[in-house]
């Protein structure tokens, strides 16, 4: 749902033309003027307004003949600048592109965003199921080796403070206690990667490493995933996993020394 805004001190009108926005990208391909006046809490002339001043602007479009709407091709501009400018996105595309190539999975590279983790660019190998995963969009810390990674970076009360308890479970492997998380990420910092298994996702599974800048702290994480039958706990016995994750932390480390990590 789209965030209503109402902070005083801020614009109001611009507020509303990004819940506007927001409320576009909720998952829906096309919306009705009611369907995004109800998602905003704005009422249905605002929301009209709104949409008509968006569409003169590039932001929205209204389909011709159904006279719903979306998001426009005119904002894809200025989220491929944001997107291309942020250190990260330019560090690790390269590596994950190749890395993806050489295992046939799919890897990508995220940061945190407050309560969630927020995907820059995914790379899907041969092996990689088809995923839907796009830069821009969203997934929560606890159940993915890749937010893992980042909740790294915060202590056990400031991941508390973040999350609240219990954590949503998404399948019955969801982590969703706070303890056993701490013990998860305990786990992470010694060892230097991440796994999950069928937390997010039934049939998949991935392996994660964060990345650090030249301060030495944690700025995003990247990840393998595909078929639990690649990275599943019985690869184990042929060693596939554990040259997996070899080369899951070489890129990270790869992506961390063009931040300037030591």
């Amino acid at each position: 749902m789209a965030t209503r805004a109402t902070d005083a001190g801020t614009n109001q009108s611009v507020e509303r033309a990004v819940s506007v926005l927001r409320a576009l990208d909720s998952g829906r391909a096309e919306l009705r003027v009611s369907d995004v006046a109800e998602l905003t809490g704005l009422g249905s002339s605002t929301t009209s307004r709104l949409l008509s001043t968006l569409e003169r602007l590039d932001m929205v479009e209204r389909d011709p003949l159904s006279n719903l709407y979306r998001l426009s091709l005119g904002i894809l501009p200025l989220a491929a600048t944001a997107a291309n400018r942020h250190p990260v996105h330019r560090a690790a595309r390269m590596v994950l592109q190749e890395l993806a190539t050489r295992t046939g999975l799919g890897a990508n590279v995220a940061v945190r965003r407050g309560t969630e983790l927020m995907f820059l660019c995914n790379f899907e190998g041969s092996r990689a199921p088809k995923s839907y995963t796009q830069a821009g969009h969203t997934a929560p810390l606890h159940a993915t080796s890749i937010g893992k990674c980042l909740l790294t970076g915060l202590s056990p009360k400031e991941r508390r403070r973040l999350l609240p308890e219990p954590l949503d479970a998404h399948t019955d492997f969801t982590t969703t206690s706070h303890d056993l998380l701490d013990t998860e990420i305990d786990s992470v910092r010694r060892s230097g990667y991440a796994v999950e298994a069928e937390e997010r996702a039934l049939g998949r599974a991935s392996l994660a490493a964060p990345v650090r800048d030249a301060s030495g702290d944690v700025v995003a994480a990247i990840s393998l995933w595909g078929p639990t039958s690649v990275l599943g706990d019985h690869t184990e016995a042929d060693g596939q996993r554990q040259a997996l994750t070899r080369e899951v932390i070489e890129a990270a480390d790869a992506i961390s020394q063009a931040l300037g990590a030591l």
